[in-house]
């Protein structure tokens, strides 16, 4: 057996795949702020969630986003950015993500469209705070 996973397969769940929707529109990125209950409560996410075994990363992002917002993924694209949640298993990927319809915080306590600037002065989730340091120095050198 070899610690690595081949590519297109399901990581060991010693290792939990998460995936992080990046809907942007207009400079504009959605996220919502997580119930005051669970880890990282009433701090802001992009939003999305576990995989669950041998789901796709797309499957995930669907079933994912119509539970949280009650949208439909129209596409998803390139991975922005991918980190290790520190203190956990969770591996987060954050992704281009293209949505149909008008999201509602189904489990978010609200949601919201912020740009970068404001995104940076708000209380993130540490991986999702990481994100929009990586997003505004990749902004900042183009």
């Amino acid at each position: 057996m070899t610690s690595s996973t081949p590519p297109g397969h399901t990581p060991p769940r010693s290792i939990v795949p998460v995936v992080a929707a990046v809907v942007e529109r207009e400079g504009r990125y959605l996220v919502g702020r997580r119930p005051a209950h669970k880890r990282h409560g009433d701090l802001w996410e992009f939003p999305g969630g576990k995989l669950e075994p041998d789901e796709s990363w797309a499957s995930g992002a669907s079933r994912e986003l119509d539970e949280e917002l009650g949208v439909v993924v129209a596409s998803l694209g390139a991975t922005l950015f991918e980190r290790r949640d520190a203190g956990s298993p969770y591996v987060i990927r954050f992704v281009e993500t293209e949505i149909r319809g008008t999201p509602r915080p189904l489990e978010h306590s609200e949601v919201g469209w912020f740009t970068l600037d404001e995104l940076e002065a708000m209380p993130l989730a540490p991986s999702d705070a990481a994100f929009v340091r990586h997003r505004r120095a990749r902004a900042g050198s183009t």
